[in-house]
């Protein structure tokens, strides 16, 4: 997808010849293994980012249906999506300032990404029956065992095939279900955790703020005081020393001692 700048862009591949004038917000597919004869480019592109999906990009969606497994991404240019350039958009921007969930983040857009290209623009786009709306949510069980493996493990890597495995669902099915029950993607409701906990950490306990970041899962100290800030308006610094409790000084023990 373009980000920055304007050129006429021109590409061909077996019989199918593409010209697009491309401007921030075009995007182009390609599906895997395919050999390209040209492709042309009127000026530099300013700014461009890449997608790579696997070879078998919707192997994760069979599970509702096993010929999904089978489709494959079609060849255009030129075209809009709204959704599509969100999805870019936030992963760029995770890419620009790392999160603690990054990875969770970009595992979640990876499938929706996925769900909407095999609906809009995968070889079985044409013959796939209008899906009806559901919002499915987690049970309460299988919700209170999502939510205790985080806190368990809210200082160590979290990936959503876990979280899966916890709920005893596919990828696909857990993520939008418990986006349907919380209101939070699974990235979100992590990353929100980890910043509750380290709120914890800053006032109840005397660990470093690089230990603290590491612990939440941050790339950085850096990293950890920017989303703080965000997040609660002041530093992790700031936050510790306006909420760590103020103990009394300890009282004077007086000794006495009969030999003198």
């Amino acid at each position: 997808m373009l980000i920055r700048g304007v050129a006429t862009v021109t590409r061909q591949a077996g019989s199918v010849y593409q010209q697009t004038l491309a401007d921030p917000g075009t995007i182009w597919l390609s599906p895997a293994g395919l050999r390209e004869e040209f492709t042309v480019i009127s000026a530099d592109l300013a700014e461009v980012v890449h997608l790579y999906l696997p070879a078998r990009p919707f192997a994760a969606l069979a599970s509702d249906e096993p010929a999904f497994a089978t489709a494959e991404v079609l060849y255009c240019a030129g075209f809009r999506d709204q959704l599509v350039q969100q999805i870019f958009e936030v992963i760029l921007g995770e890419m620009r300032s790392e999160t603690p969930s990054g990875k969770v983040l970009v595992q979640s857009l990876a499938r929706s990404l996925a769900a909407r290209l095999l609906h809009r623009y995968s070889s079985l786009s044409l013959t796939l029956p209008p899906a009806e709306p559901k919002r499915p949510q987690l049970d309460s069980r299988r919700l209170q065992r999502v939510l205790a493996f985080i806190e368990t493990h809210i200082e160590t890597d979290i990936t959503v095939a876990q979280l899966a495995a916890a709920a005893r669902l596919s990828e696909f099915h857990f993520s939008r279900a418990f986006k349907a029950t919380t209101d939070r993607s699974p990235y979100r409701y992590v990353s929100d955790r980890r910043l509750t906990h380290a709120r914890w950490l800053l006032t109840e306990t005397d660990r470093s703020l690089a230990d603290i970041a590491d612990a939440c899962q941050f790339s950085s100290p850096g990293n950890f005081s920017r989303a703080f800030h965000r997040a609660t308006g002041v530093t992790p610094a700031k936050y510790r020393a306006a909420h760590r409790p103020r103990h009394s000084p300890p009282a004077l023990k007086l000794v006495h001692d009969s030999g003198r």
